[in-house]
């Protein structure tokens, strides 16, 4: 059971020091233990204390690192079921499978295809950010090897798919730098396994036959002191991986079953073989229950655009708005002579805006403020949509050392603001545009008309 706060406040130093960012130490204590703070900001706790606590109040779900440097992603963490209830920590990652079955060609373009899928949405990178390097015995261990060293080259997350402790003994040697993931441990090999993994300090993934079979291993390679793993859902049928899947999380984090508190791998290329719309659909389904990493055959714009957007939606914070970076966005090639439009930063009307604005065809920047992620009228009615807020962003970016067209439309829903933007900004001819999106494209050609 998770600690109360005044359980906490009782092993803290009593010193309301504010070093750790609280007024007091029962501020703090009443943050550690809703999770808003981490015990280790306070510098005063005993070393006992702080053990004690910090295994009390760590999340039901361990957390994982994998990937080293810029590449690090934490997988795991979780504390709810479902989204609502707070907001879901650490998103799914999605993996491009290789195998050394391949042959050669095969590899070379399916290594050519994955740095492909590569662009930003709402000031997040998408792109493929794992690569899961599977061995078959049959093509021998050399290939694997060179395969391998090929995948390491695309500068991803490896996942390193082999249950022979001697040859995965190998490949980690060679990409242990980057902390990859070694998948393969089961009831037949999990010494071995464990000890691969355990020397070269790596995530290990631990699957079995059924779900009593996997918990079962990963007691044995707890005892063994190792709790940085992670579930192999299986690949027996959909329909056993996903029961695995929401087995695992719900066993954790409602009744509190560590064993269970691991981050899941879902092989969504073996599950469906050669079925690129069933893959999608799986992502889709583990991406929401509950799966940290699903691993693909390809990954095209077709399945990435809306995979990405769904599972950007699932893990952004419900309490937090969606915004894009206030900043110039150059449409239709604008140049510094290009007229210029003005709206807010919340995510929607950028892209619906942005979106209007490419459909004309007609060169223009979109000049985009801070304005807290609200929409149009609710920014405006909360003072963060204004001719000062306006006015300020202006000067704070420098827009007229950078643009030399005076033309400003404004959205048509605050057409109140133009006389008060026109003398906060003394030579721009501001312009009242229309009230809805869509009719932007007749706007501006009739403006260029």
């Amino acid at each position: 059971m998770a600690l109360k706060g005044l359980d906490i406040f009782k092993l803290s130093p009593k010193k309301n020091c504010k070093e750790c960012g609280s007024p007091t130490c029962m501020a703090f204590s009443m943050k550690v233990a809703q999770g808003a703070a981490d015990i280790s900001a306070c510098p005063y706790f005993s070393e006992e204390a702080k053990a004690s606590l910090m295994e009390a109040t760590a999340p039901p779900m361990k957390t994982v690192k994998v990937g080293a440097g810029d590449k690090e992603m934490s997988l795991g963490g979780e504390t709810v079921l479902f989204r609502h209830e707070k907001t879901y920590v650490s998103k799914t990652r999605y993996a491009v499978s290789l195998c050394s079955c391949m042959d050669d060609a095969a590899i070379d373009a399916k290594l050519a295809a994955i740095p492909k899928v590569d662009y930003d949405r709402i000031g997040e990178r998408m792109y493929v950010e794992m690569v899961y390097v599977n061995y078959a015995p049959e093509a021998g261990a050399d290939k694997y090897l060179e395969l391998v060293k090929k995948a390491a080259g695309l500068d991803r997350v490896l996942i390193l798919g082999c249950a022979d402790p001697e040859v995965a003994k190998q490949a980690v040697e060679l990409v242990k730098a980057e902390k990859p993931i070694l998948n393969g441990a089961d009831a037949s090999n999990y010494e071995a396994m464990n000890a691969v993994a355990t020397a070269a300090g790596v995530v290990l993934g631990v699957t079995g036959a059924n779900i009593e079979d996997t918990y079962e291993t990963i007691k044995k390679l707890e005892a063994l002191g190792n709790k940085n793993l992670i579930i192999d859902v299986g690949v027996s049928s959909v329909k056993e991986a996903y029961k695995t899947a929401v087995l695992l999380r719900r066993t954790a984090i409602k009744d509190g079953d560590r064993t269970c508190g691991y981050p899941s791998l879902v092989q969504a290329n073996v599950l469906a073989k050669g079925d690129s719309h069933m893959q999608a659909a799986l992502a889709s389904l583990f991406t929401m229950k509950y799966g940290s990493v699903v691993v693909l055959e390809d990954m095209t714009y077709a399945q990435a655009l809306p995979l990405y957007g769904l599972r950007q939606n699932v893990f952004t914070d419900p309490q937090k708005p969606m915004k894009v970076e206030p900043g110039i966005y150059a449409i239709n090639g604008a140049d510094e002579n290009s007229i210029c439009l003005t709206t807010v930063d919340f995510a929607l009307t950028y892209f619906v805006v942005s979106g209007e604005l490419e459909r004309s065809g007609v060169p223009c920047n979109l000049i985009i403020s801070d304005a807290g992620g609200l929409s149009v009228l609710t920014a405006w009615a909360a003072g963060k949509l204004s001719s000062s807020t306006i006015a300020k962003y202006f000067a704070e970016a420098d827009i007229e050392g950078k643009i030399k067209n005076r033309t400003l439309v404004i959205p048509g829903k605050v057409a109140v603001l133009k006389g008060e933007i026109e003398a906060k900004l003394p030579g721009w001819n501001v312009v009242v545009g229309p009230a809805e999106a869509v009719q932007l494209v007749k706007f501006l050609k009739d403006m260029q008309g």
